[in-house]
């Protein structure tokens, strides 16, 4: 097993990933205060920017055969992922060792069962690969960088961003949840939306009261049998309410 797990991630702007990493569930687990003793995560943030003779100007060109928007070199990228990455990170050998991971509309669609399939697959201290994120800009990414290099598509759906970063915090929020000892409570992944293709049951909380309504009585009631079928029951009444396309799968 992997004492550790390094999370390299290639962009443009460092410091979106500023909040992600300093604040909330996910980024204790990556400051390593809720991962298993002995156990430790290493976020390294690359810059494509110190890769480039140019700075700004020089990640990017126009596409051949014309067409809007620029292109991300694949010189400048390919310098990022050997400099920046593999000979940083000591590593030997580049297909054996990292997995590295596009964000794209031409991706498998992203949902809670793939982040739980890739958070064991790359992101658990018992599997042997760190894993690169590279993130996108402008029009997109030279064609040969993504052929030679990068191993997995993601997509988030049907839509564009401008950026691969929000994509990426996204694909490291939900997936590192499903890895030992990130959440503090092991049912939280048990018992909540998605996770058997419904929507989670209607919470409540303090006060008691609130504009003139009450919790139902079942929850009230510290009867186990009531509140568990009550939860059951207001699931599957949540889902074919809001989302009955999930009851179909």
């Amino acid at each position: 097993m992997n004492m550790l797990k390094r999370l390299h991630i290639i962009t443009l702007f460092p410091q979106y990933f500023t909040s992600f990493l300093d604040v909330g569930v996910i980024g204790s687990a990556l400051r390593n205060e809720r991962s298993p003793e002995g156990y430790q995560f290493e976020v390294h943030l690359v810059d494509l920017k110190d890769y480039s003779e140019k700075n700004f100007k020089g990640v990017d060109e126009s596409p051949y055969g014309g067409g809007a928007g620029m292109v991300m070199r694949a010189d400048v990228l390919k310098r990022s992922l050997i400099e920046g990455v593999f000979n940083k990170g000591k590593y030997q050998n580049l297909k054996k060792e990292l997995h590295i991971v596009c964000p794209a509309p031409r991706g498998r669609t992203w949902d809670n069962s793939y982040a739980k399939e890739f958070a064991a697959h790359y992101l658990d201290f018992e599997t042997p690969k760190d894993v690169v994120f590279i993130c996108g800009r402008y029009e997109g990414i030279d064609e040969r960088f993504l052929e030679n290099y990068v191993d997995e598509f993601i997509s988030l759906g049907n839509f564009i961003l401008t950026g691969g970063e929000l994509a990426v915090m996204t694909i490291l929020d939900s997936a590192l949840r499903f890895v030992p000892g990130v959440l503090g409570n092991k049912l939280s992944i048990i018992d909540e939306s998605f996770a058997s293709n419904k929507i989670e049951y209607p919470l409540y909380t303090r006060p008691r009261e609130f504009e003139g309504k009450l919790p139902p009585e079942e929850l009230l009631s510290g009867h186990h049998q009531k509140i568990e079928k009550f939860k059951s029951h207001a699931s599957q009444e949540m889902t074919q309410k809001f989302r009955p396309d999930l009851l179909k799968r």
